[in-house]
């Protein structure tokens, strides 16, 4: 008998438009799939900040749960969203092609940034950036799915909401009035699409590796061995982007206090072909040039 590969995915517009996308691709290779939606808490609890709320892998533990039950073969998720440590017997077995990494503003009207404004996000990474070019403005907590922020964004007297660009593009809702944030270094992953499944499934594991886009993979495991090594998860104002430009990896990386006020960045490239560790690498220097004690202080005001 034929194994159907049941997609564990949240059950949001932006994730089933994901895990749809991997539905598609792998029927086009010739297997059968079946979508399973499950609600993960970091949906259903939309009153605290993330960082309030245990953060690491609040919108994947469901999934991953699903899977080790056998509920679900494999499951799909924004790659910024996956903590960097999988559980065990969990894997990641393929990073799709990589859409825009950009952050974007949405705006209502136009803005003089001069002037002091309100922008809403619920990332300390966007927020920290924001307050570090804008010290004059204030940042306001936003939750929710897209669609929710974007309602709020409406019913709210704001300047503005900080989005993923790729997020916005991929269920059609990117706005007219919106401004590319582009001196804003993106979260690690961000604009990735990643599969995971069982370590144990072979099947699933060989099925969806047909669906790895190597530049992404590569990129992307820089960004997130830097997350990894400054100890950052989602609870501390962290940018990464790495990008192929020929035979040479460009990164950025940076690391910033919550207020803004405080910015430590590398600027670095490398043969691709030396890509493993280079994330480590770049992510080693923040540290040893004021990222330990400015990490130490995050974690002491987070908590």
């Amino acid at each position: 008998m034929k194994k159907t590969i049941r997609i564990g995915t949240r059950d949001s517009e932006l994730a089933l438009w994901q895990a749809n996308t991997v539905k598609s691709k792998l029927e086009t290779l010739g297997y059968d799939t079946e979508l399973v939606p499950v609600k993960s808490q970091g949906d259903l609890i939309l009153d605290k900040p993330l960082y309030e709320m245990g953060i690491t892998g609040i919108f994947t533990k469901t999934l991953d749960l699903a899977m080790i039950t056998g509920a679900v073969d494999i499951a799909v998720h924004s790659m910024k969203d996956v903590p960097t440590q999988l559980p065990k017997g969990i894997i990641q077995t393929a990073v799709l092609e990589r859409a825009s990494s950009e952050d974007i503003l949405v705006v209502k009207d136009e803005i003089d940034f001069e002037k002091p404004c309100t922008i809403a996000t619920g990332s300390l990474r966007r927020q920290a950036q924001w307050l570090h070019r804008y010290p004059n403005h204030k940042v306001v907590d936003l939750r929710g799915n897209v669609n929710t922020r974007l309602q709020k964004l409406e019913n709210n007297n704001w300047q503005g909401a900080i989005f993923a660009k790729a997020g916005l593009q991929r269920i059609n809702l990117l706005p007219e009035n919106y401004i590319d944030l582009d001196w804003m270094i993106p979260a690690p992953a961000q604009g990735a699409m990643v599969i995971v499944a069982l370590e144990n499934d072979v099947f699933c594991r060989e099925a969806t590796l047909k669906l790895n886009h190597s530049p992404s993979e590569i990129c992307t495991h820089i960004e997130r061995e830097f997350l990894r090594t400054l100890e950052g998860g989602c609870t501390a104002p962290i940018g990464a982007f790495a990008e192929i430009i020929e035979d040479e990896v460009l990164f950025k990386g940076c690391l910033f206090s919550l207020d803004g006020k405080s910015k430590l960045e590398i600027e670095k490239k490398i043969l691709t072909s030396e890509y493993k560790n280079f994330g480590k690498d770049c992510a080693t220097f923040i540290l040893n040039n004021g990222g330990s004690e400015l990490m130490h202080t995050i974690k002491n005001e987070l908590k």
